[in-house]
């Protein structure tokens, strides 16, 4: 098969017009050349699409024509990805109902629904009542979003918010259970964070500023003007954020404001609404601490001192200073807690090991502990707090890369799991067809990456296959080993689909997280290039076969390993992808960029940080060298990524690069940093990315292998 190149393609590409912008930072001379992509009103663009510049707009059209025609002959194939992917979901699936009082909660999937429905039922079962209707609501709406929602306690209300944009400001409404009518009651420009007092008559939310940064908490009184509601909390540190939060009990509204690697912890009593936020412990640099609540005490999961991968502390309700602090479980280096719930019985904490997790269960009256684990290479384990307080049952969640997500409610005491959902593929698979793997890439300074595989038991290993390989690899998040139905979709085509565990997560403890940031980031990307080499050397493909893929921080991931190991792939899909480091970092008025220096250095204070980002910022880096095909998908009203990143990258990678690939943009013009809205219409996104990889490594026209 013909593989494409730039000739194949019956349109000429956009060639963006070069108006160099030019700046000087610590006595260096930065020019920019495609700086005019970004609208000057760009606040106004994320709350109303309608009003970017024309110029610019017509640019980002032709960008997408330009794609269009260069996937022209996959059209066929993006219909049949499409109709897979969607074959593979219950259209009519609901989640597992949370008990809380005398109901029980939960969401559902309709036949044909893009979106959720939020509903309940009588705690033992009963009429189903619809107490939110997503496609309802999104209706001639060419993006709708549901962010946080919360029912009162007494059960009459709902708070929900609402985002029509993709620019992730939420207006948050408030509904009447009893008539399905919505109060007067309109809060906008919050985050869609919302917490009820216990009085079913406040309202506690957090509200985004001009620059669309979470700095401020407010309280809501039922029945008046958002105008008239009262400041809780003001975050004054530019580099800090607030969220919201209540402790498993209920018992206490949870202020927490942070960054990437300090936080401090107010309390609001729920039963005292007007009250004032009582602090935990003041700030200190480098120190994350989270509280859960039971009886007199709390619990509180820290890495003060030497414990970088957390102990958990109790300290008396009424004297919660660190003076108070005991320890209730040390630290174990290398074992890294994730989460903490405190039931009225038990605390439970899901912590993960050797890169897997499980979930630890401590009685209280004898300090008893007992775990829940697996035997697989590579599997995720999550676990939901639910909604009560005084049970003896924890739900959770179990899933690998083979393996169809399984629920189970686990008796704390007894031990005994009870299956409550396992998913459904409703087109058919059997697990036993394929195969996950576990493997250990070498590092350049002797680390091991892991990596995880899955792949078809007849796919051969001699070489031949194709690989997509994913990372991500930045603030501590892990990507979990879990079950993922539209991968099958290139899995099924003969594709080895691998996952990273790169350095800058958190998989092999918080140390990971570390020796990926700030100095140490280039090994992030020497990471993710180790495991491609690795997957290579195991001679289960080939240099030149492997699909790079990544998203957002894991854009910035796929721009600098283009720059720097443009021969190991094939093909680099970046999804809303960071490329435009250097830029956006000395911007203190873009959106994220204050909280941002924590992870990255602030280079507008530190020329040492000024060098070390210019250094392998994507976009900076381009170089006139043979690139891999390279797909960018960008959200015009993306406040995280903001839309000018990857259109400045392609234009520059564009104008640089020495050889026939192709290099793609398409923007979505009406979404965010998520893409597009609706549980099928971003399965199409999906299929285009997926017909890109399959097109560019001759498996256009590859059929699916089935069960």
């Amino acid at each position: 098969m013909t593989l494409p190149t730039r000739a194949n393609v019956n349109l000429d590409p956009p060639k963006a017009d070069l108006e160099a912008v030019v700046t000087n930072v610590h006595g260096v001379e930065l020019s920019d050349p495609y700086a005019w992509l970004r609208d000057a009103k760009w606040q106004d663009v994320m709350r109303d699409p309608g009003k970017l510049s024309p110029r610019i707009r017509d640019y980002l059209e032709a960008e997408n024509a330009y794609t269009k025609a260069a996937m022209a002959g996959t059209e066929a194939l993006q219909d049949r990805l499409f109709e897979e992917m969607k074959a593979r979901i219950k259209q009519d699936d609901s989640t597992v109902p949370a008990r809380h009082g005398p109901w029980a909660y939960f969401s559902r999937f309709v036949t044909g629904g893009q979106y959720a429905q939020l509903c309940r039922q009588p705690r033992e079962g009963g009429d189903i009542s619809v107490l939110l209707d997503g496609n309802a609501e999104a209706e001639g709406k060419a993006y709708w979003s549901l962010g946080g929602s919360d029912h009162s306690r007494d059960h009459r209300l709902l708070a929900y918010g609402v985002d029509d944009k993709g620019s992730e400001y939420y207006e948050v409404r408030i509904r009447d259970l009893e008539t399905g009518e919505d109060l007067a009651d309109v809060i906008p420009d919050t985050n869609g964070n919302m917490v009820w007092a216990n009085d079913s008559k406040t309202l506690f939310y957090v509200r985004i500023d001009q620059n669309h940064r979470p700095r401020s908490v407010y309280r809501h009184k039922l029945g008046t003007s958002a105008s008239d509601d009262v400041l809780v909390y003001e975050e004054a540190t530019t580099t800090f954020y607030v969220s919201l939060g209540q402790t498993q009990s209920a018992k206490f509204i949870v202020v927490t404001a942070h960054d990437h690697e300090t936080s401090e912890v107010y309390l609001v009593d729920a039963d005292d609404p007007t009250g004032t936020p009582r602090l935990i412990a003041a700030r200190e640099t480098g120190h994350e601490y989270g509280v859960e609540h039971n009886g007199e005490r709390l619990f509180i999961t820290t890495n003060s001192g030497d414990t970088e991968d957390f102990q958990i502390v109790e300290a008396p309700v009424s004297a919660p200073q660190r003076e108070n602090w005991k320890p209730f479980i040390g630290h174990r280096a290398g074992r890294l807690i994730l989460d903490v719930v405190a039931y009225r019985g038990h605390l439970i904490r899901l912590e993960r090991e050797n890169g897997l997790p499980r979930i630890v269960v401590r009685r209280l009256t004898d300090n008893a502990e007992h775990e829940i684990s697996f035997d697989e290479e590579a599997y995720s384990l999550g676990m939901s707090h639910g909604l009560e307080f005084d049970t003896q049952t924890l739900r959770f969640s179990y899933s690998s890369m083979t393996t169809p997500a399984a629920v189970y409610d686990y008796d704390l005491e007894t031990r005994k799991r009870v299956l409550r959902k396992q998913q459904e593929v409703p087109s058919g698979h059997n697990p036993e067809d394929y195969v996950t793997r576990r493997l250990l890439a070498p590092a350049r300074d002797g680390e091991t990456v892991p990596v995880s595989l899955i792949y078809r038991k007849d796919t051969p290993l001699d070489g031949s296959a194709p690989v997509l390989l994913y990372g991500y690899g930045s603030y501590g998040i892990s990507i979990p080993a879990s079950f993922a139905t539209a991968r099958l979709s290139l899995v099924d085509r003969g594709f080895i689909y691998a996952i990273a565990h790169i350095r800058g997560g958190k998989e092999k403890g918080y140390r990971w997280y570390k020796d990926g940031k700030r100095e140490a980031k280039r090994n992030t990307f020497t990471d993710f290039i180790a495991a491609g080499e690795h997957l290579v050397a195991e001679g289960l493909t080939r240099r030149g076969n492997i699909v790079a893929q990544g998203g957002s921080a894991g854009g910035m991931l796929m721009g600098a390993v283009a720059n720097m190991a443009p021969e190991l792939f094939g093909g680099i899909i970046a999804n809303v992808a960071f490329v435009d480091v250097l830029n956006t970092i000395l911007d203190a008025d873009l959106p994220l960029t204050p909280p941002e220096w924590t992870e990255w250095g602030n280079p507008i204070t530190s020329a040492d940080d000024f060098h070390l980002i210019r250094s392998y910022s994507p976009y900076d880096n381009v170089k006139a060298q043979a690139y891999p095909h390279i797909l960018a998908v960008a959200g015009l009203t993306d406040p995280r990524v903001t839309y000018w990143e990857p259109a400045k990258w392609i234009a520059r990678l564009r104008a640089l690069d020495t050889s026939d690939h192709l290099i793609l943009l398409k923007t979505n013009m009406d979404s965010g940093h998520g893409g597009a809205s609706g549980r099928f219409e971003s399965l199409k996104e999906t299929a285009l990315e997926y017909s890109f990889a399959l097109m560019i490594t001759g498996r256009a026209a590859a059929e699916p292998k089935t069960v």
